[in-house]
């Protein structure tokens, strides 16, 4: 009996002492171990201000477009793409011998039509009127010769020397004669309708307006400068085939241009017109352009994988170097606030949707809760958790991940 109680106290010694080396252990581990070396930053007070980027389009305020009026040849180009022009100077030039031939069909269309009309109006042409004024003269002597001879037979049968069928016969030629003069003097005063003119008319009109169409078409087949501004587009070559409705070339005033700026549907909310608006160009490095929010979207669009609203900003500081079609970031601050504190973003940590940051007590790490407010693409603002001065640990350098109590070391 007193063996084995003796064996029980030799196991649980055995025990006592490998607990005891496991504490020292782990002791003297914490107290050698290094300490994991970390970028840090102090909470300070600043101005912060929340931007949106995204990317637009830059497009002229006041974009011409010139089109071929119909099917032609380029006849000649005066100017080379990105030449600036004055209002009034010749730039290119079609071929208009179809055009010309329009005009000619068009002007001898329109003298047709008026002759007709004046014909209506006079009753007939030249031509028709004189036979009809012919057959008016020979109808009324016609009646003239009947009547004369209706009064000798008359006459004559008082004294029994003709007969009542010769006088009824010569009655009826008369009676034929003025029917005939009447049926010309009718016809002579109302051979047109109201309608007959009506038609004649729209002749006319129709005849102008395919006249007026001609000469339009005619006059674009030379293009003049509307303003002064820069060809930045030309996309067809002397002695191209063109054919109706193709663009030639593109002009604009480039000191007077806009972007159009494509933001994120969740984004919208947080514009207002006025915002202030940064504008980078990959081109110019170094380069940046300002300007302010101008129209808002009125609807959702499908950019490429992408559901936004197309936001119009003026170019405060345009200065002609953003060419249209150029691909640009554009960053709006949407709220502006000072005296601010703030820490670096990568310091914010989130857990089940509440944030903290790791402050830096004593050289170790302490998980502290905190209240975070606006932030932009560097810093965050803090209105609970740290004061002025607070440090924290932004990022490890030796890729561990931040944990409470564990000893670090700032490298600047």
């Amino acid at each position: 009996m007193a063996e084995a109680s003796t064996q029980k106290s030799r196991v649980w010694l055995w025990i006592g002492a490998f607990v005891l080396l496991v504490v020292v252990f782990f002791i003297a581990r914490n107290m050698t171990r290094e300490s994991t070396p970390v970028h840090a930053a102090a909470a300070s007070r600043t101005m912060l201000s929340s931007t949106v980027p995204t990317n637009g389009l830059v497009e002229p305020v006041m974009n011409k477009e010139f089109h071929s009026p119909l099917a032609t040849t380029v006849r000649a180009i005066d100017v080379q793409q990105g030449d600036h022009v004055k209002a009034g100077q010749l730039i290119m030039q079609l071929d208009d011998i179809n055009a010309r031939a329009r005009v000619a069909t068009a002007e001898s269309a329109l003298r047709s039509a008026e002759a007709t009309l004046e014909a209506t109006r006079q009753g007939g042409t030249l031509q028709e009127q004189q036979s009809l004024n012919s057959n008016l003269s020979r109808s009324q002597l016609d009646l003239a010769e009947a009547q004369r001879q209706l009064a000798a037979l008359q006459k004559l049968q008082a004294t029994g020397a003709a007969s009542s069928s010769e006088v009824a016969a010569a009655q009826q030629r008369v009676t034929l004669d003025q029917e005939s003069l009447a049926a010309l003097q009718t016809r002579q005063q109302t051979r047109y309708s109201s309608a007959d003119l009506a038609r004649a008319q729209a002749a006319v009109t129709d005849a102008q307006a395919n006249l007026t169409a001609a000469r339009s078409v005619l006059d674009q087949t030379s293009f003049r400068a509307p303003i002064d501004g820069t060809v930045y587009s030309i996309v067809v070559g002397r002695s191209d085939f063109v054919e109706e409705g193709k663009l030639l070339f593109q002009m604009a005033d480039l000191k007077n241009v806009r972007v159009r700026a494509y933001f994120d549907e969740p984004e919208i909310g947080n514009l207002a017109i006025g915002q202030k608006i940064s504008i980078v160009w990959d081109a110019r490095l170094g380069k940046e352009w300002h300007g302010h929010i101008i129209l808002l979207p009125s609807t959702i669009v499908t950019y490429n994988t992408r559901n936004v609203g197309e936001v119009l900003v003026a170019i405060d500081d345009a200065d002609g170097a953003l060419l249209p079609d150029t691909h640009v970031t554009v960053t709006v601050t949407t709220s502006s606030e000072p005296n601010l504190l703030t820490v670096p973003r990568e310091a914010v940590h989130v857990e089940n949707g509440k944030p903290y940051v790791y402050r830096i007590v004593g050289g170790a790490l302490q998980r502290t809760s905190v209240t975070t407010g606006i932030f932009n693409l560097t810093d965050e603002a803090i209105t609970s958790g740290l004061k002025d001065g607070d440090v924290v640990a932004t990022v490890s350098l030796n890729g561990m991940a931040l944990e409470e109590g564990e000893p670090v070391k700032v490298i600047r």
